[in-house]
Formats: structure tokens, C-alpha cells, sequence
């Protein structure tokens, strides 16, 4: 039986198509600068996104740590969300490896960072007692909520006038993307730099892009050496990662469109859910029953994080059809029942 896999759109699997892909790629020494499926890759994602260069990486949590490190010196600050993912998921790696200060801001009901709390937040200009404030990182979507384009409109000129670099962990740009209805550079178009991962939603094996400046991007690519991150043959999986957004970005609406019959089905039960405004719902779970529902959904071929605490995060992607939507649905009804 096939496992509908609720945990993380990180599971998916390689399409067929998209396995072919990669075989079929064109690949050489990335660390040389000459795979010529990484180079188109890294073209397109910087042209479509509309900065001057990018480089493809290994992971999310690596593009991150780069931008960081390119807009920051040791010593500096940037300013992120109290759960954003730069912050609270990433090891530390900012601070670890960069020696750069994260100053976390709470969020707002909607995601975004108040633009007080964030002025509030700049440190003296010369005042050898603080951290240098020189960047503010920003996190689309958030908890599965696409950022208001409004409010990355009013982020960015808040950045500019304080100067500041303006980071985005796009970690699912394309499913704000598409729940907004623009195109993604529209998002992208607010910041110094995108991270953008390939291996959600997108549905490719591995690997996230890193766009920017070209001065940004050469001193990532550097620091991506440094971290262990320069890879070799690395075109096939950058063929995979070509498929992907020629073919999986516009089909990103039907996980939107399934994560909201599951939130539907859940409230029909009586249980508390938020979220389901792309492919991401959190759902109540009463009575520290995590583990028991997870055991009995599992028993239908069903998988779900069920951590700490009450709110269990469910997530569609595109090896979850309206089938296995059912099932889901199916075992959470008789397990409530």
C-alpha cells in the first residue's frame, strides 16, 4: 500500500519524468564552474526571479546560511521572526558558524514582523555596545501563510531606509506564488536575496538556489566551499530540479486546494484547525491523544508528525492524490468517531 504521507511536503518522490531528467542531464565539475545543467539552472532561477546571478546548493537551510554570511561580517545582527526557520531550525548555524547575532522579533497573527517592533529593534549607529543591525530576513510562506504583498512592500522600503539588506527564506516562494496570484518574481522583487528550495512542494530530490547580487552570490559560492557544500556532477539533480519548475509549480493549487478538504473535513469533526491557506493546516489533537492517532492512521497507511504538544502540522503535496486524501480523511473520522 502506498503511504499518504502527511509529515512534510519534504517526502515526495521523484516523478518518473523527473528521474528521467536526470539521467538524460548534460553534467560536468560544479566546483569548476563548468556542469552545463547547474549553469542553466542557476540562469534561470536568477533570470525568472530577477536578480543578476544565483547558485544552486544543497539544502535550504545552507542557502540561508550563506546569505547570511554574505550580508553579514562577524559581529552584525539581522533581524527574524522568533520562528522563522533561519532562527529557531537551522542549528544556529548563523551564530555558529558566522558569528552573526540573530535578533528575533515576534510575529504577528499573520506572519509578518510589525514594522515598530522591527524599528525598534535597529541598533545605535557607532555604539560599540551593540551588534551591528545589518540585515532583515523575512520568511514566505509562514506556518503555510503567504506574506501580505503589501506588508513586503512596506518591509522592503523599511530596509532601505534603515539600510539594510533584505533577505527571503523562500523556502515555498512558489506556493506564495501562486496562492497570491503573481508571478514569483513579484515576491522576490522586494529583496537583496531569495532562497528558494526545490525539494518541497516542487517536488525535486534535493537542493535549493540561492539568487542575488553578483557580488553576494560570488561570496556565497566561496562560503559554500568553505562549508563542505561544493559538489561535483551535480547536474542531474539540477535537471531534476529544470523538470520541476517546468512542470510542478501550477499544480502547486491542487495541494492548496486538497490541504483546504482536509481542513474542511477536520473542522466537521469538531477539532480546532488553522492554516490551510496553501499546502499547510495545523490541527488540535485533545486529550494528548498525538500518539495514539498517529498509531491508528499509520494502521491505514498514513503518516503524521506527531510530536510535542497538541498541534499536529499536516502538509499535501503532489504524491497526495484525492484518493489518498480520502484515506486520510477516512482514518481521522474513524479514529474520532
Amino acid at each position: 500500500m502506498k503511504w499518504v504521507d502527511l509529515r512534510s511536503d519534504t517526502v515526495t518522490q521523484p516523478t518518473p519524468a523527473m528521474r528521467q531528467a536526470g539521467l538524460s542531464a548534460a553534467v560536468g565539475d560544479d566546483v569548476m564552474g563548468d556542469d552545463p545543467s547547474v549553469n542553466a539552472l542557476q540562469d534561470r532561477v536568477a533570470r525568472e526571479l530577477g536578480f543578476e546571478s544565483a547558485l544552486y546548493v544543497p539544502s535550504g537551510t545552507q542557502s540561508n546560511l550563506l546569505a547570511l554570511m554574505g550580508h553579514c561580517e562577524r559581529g552584525d545582527e539581522y533581524l527574524v521572526g522568533m520562528d522563522a526557520h533561519t532562527y529557531k531550525y537551522e542549528g544556529g548555524g548563523a551564530a555558529v558558524l558566522g558569528s552573526i547575532q540573530p535578533q528575533p522579533i515576534v510575529h504577528a497573527a499573520d506572519g509578518t514582523l510589525p514594522i515598530e517592533a522591527l524599528d525598534a529593534a535597529v541598533k545605535p549607529l557607532g555604539d560599540p555596545h551593540f551588534a551591528r543591525t545589518r540585515l532583515l530576513a523575512l520568511e514566505n510562506t509562514w506556518h503555510g501563510r503567504p506574506l501580505p504583498l503589501d506588508y513586503l512592500a512596506q518591509a522592503g522600503a523599511f530596509a532601505r531606509e534603515r539600510g539594510l539588506a533584505f533577505h527571503l527564506d523562500g523556502a515555498r516562494l512558489y506556493n506564495a506564488a501562486v496562492a497570491c496570484g503573481v508571478p514569483a518574481a513579484q515576491i522576490a522583487g522586494h529583496f537583496d536575496s531569495v532562497s528558494v528550495c526545490l525539494s518541497k512542494g516542487l517536488g525535486a530530490p534535493v537542493g535549493s538556489v540561492l539568487a542575488g547580487s553578483r557580488a553576494l552570490v560570488d561570496k556565497a559560492r566561496r562560503w559554500r566551499k568553505v562549508l563542505g557544500g561544493g559538489w561535483r556532477q551535480a547536474g542531474m539533480m539540477a535537471a531534476m530540479a529544470h523538470h520541476a519548475l517546468d512542470h510542478h509549480v501550477a499544480r502547486l493549487a491542487d495541494d492548496h486546494r486538497r490541504a483546504g478538504d482536509l481542513a474542511d473535513a477536520l473542522r466537521s469533526l469538531g477539532l480546532a484547525v488553522d492554516g490551510a491557506f496553501t499546502n499547510i493546516l495545523f490541527v488540535t489533537v485533545p486529550d494528548g491523544r498525538q500518539a495514539e492517532l498517529a498509531k491508528a492512521l499509520e494502521a491505514r497507511g498514513v503518516r503524521i508528525s506527531a510530536g510535542r504538544g497538541a498541534r499536529v502540522r499536516l502538509v499535501t503535496h503532489l504524491d497526495i492524490d484525492d484518493a489518498g486524501l480520502e484515506r486520510a480523511i477516512t482514518g481521522f473520522r474513524e479514529f474520532f468517531a
